[in-house]
């Protein structure tokens, strides 16, 4: 399978419905047939980038999460709810893909929480079917990284005792705003909350590497492509409040941008 370097998910108003695109020079998108890890081809028309909406960059089957992957966030979780230290295998849970959001898109702070958290963590994304897989094998299984926010209602993830109810609500896994193929080892990611730096950290820290954890995880299902892997977060998690703006940025693929707002009243 040829890489495309750089994959971003896309609507235009000349376009019918969303398309999958390869942004050239960082000004402009080319339109693909179907998503990369599917064997795409380009297709003829250009789109100014200014003039397309980002969309979450890849739609998967599943999300699956990995909980106290850098061992500062693990102290600083064990301070906040007296649970544990460094999990000895990686902890895992699930995001539903109706908590996918976009770029610039809005969190809406639920009625039932009164704590609701940013955790910037880096991304994977499936490229092969996985299954049964030996950690020497699994960079061949990535397709690529991309940025996300595990939004978590902290408050009821005490309370419930186990994550789905927090971790799950509509628009809580912010994605993008666009995949690459490549990234550095030991790539910066930082969070900032409106204006000031609240997480700091390189991936090289995580407890259990990338290629771990498709490993690990493919032990226990079968990953497909386009599914996505959220790797955890670095110490310096912290609340949110509607009219916030978080971004999270890592070096080498880009900013993920989002606000809170109030859910409305239905």
């Amino acid at each position: 399978m040829q890489k495309i370097k750089s994959i971003v998910r896309f609507r235009h108003p000349r376009l019918a419905w969303p398309c999958f695109g390869q942004l050239l020079d960082g000004e402009q998108v080319q339109g693909l047939d179907t998503a990369p890890w599917l064997g795409a081809s380009t297709l003829d028309e250009l789109y100014p980038l200014s003039e397309v909406e980002l969309l979450a960059p890849c739609t998967p089957g599943k999300i699956v999460c990995v909980g106290k992957n850098y061992r500062e966030h693990a102290q600083e979780m064990t301070q906040l709810r007296g649970d544990g230290g460094v999990p000895s295998e990686p902890l895992l849970f699930l995001k539903p893909p109706s908590a996918l959001n976009q770029p610039g898109g809005s969190v809406e702070y639920p009625s039932q929480s009164e704590r609701v958290d940013y955790e910037g963590e880096l991304a994977l994304v499936i490229g092969r079917r996985a299954r049964q897989l030996q950690p020497e094998q699994s960079a061949d299984y990535i397709y690529g990284y991309t940025v996300a926010n595990d939004v978590t209602a902290r408050d009821l993830q005490s309370k419930d005792g186990q994550w789905t109810r927090a971790k799950g609500f509509d628009g809580f896994c912010p994605l993008g705003p666009l995949i690459v193929t490549q990234i550095a080892p030991d790539a910066s990611l930082v969070t900032v909350l409106n204006g000031k730096v609240v997480q700091s950290s390189t991936i090289d820290r995580m407890v259990f590497s990338p290629e771990f954890l498709v490993a690990y995880i493919s032990q226990v299902m079968t990953l497909e492509p386009g599914d996505v892997i959220l790797t955890g977060t670095p110490a310096g998690i912290g609340p949110m409040q509607p009219g916030d703006e978080v971004s999270v940025e890592i070096s080498g693929i880009g900013i993920l941008r989002n606000s809170v707002v109030k859910k409305p009243e239905e």
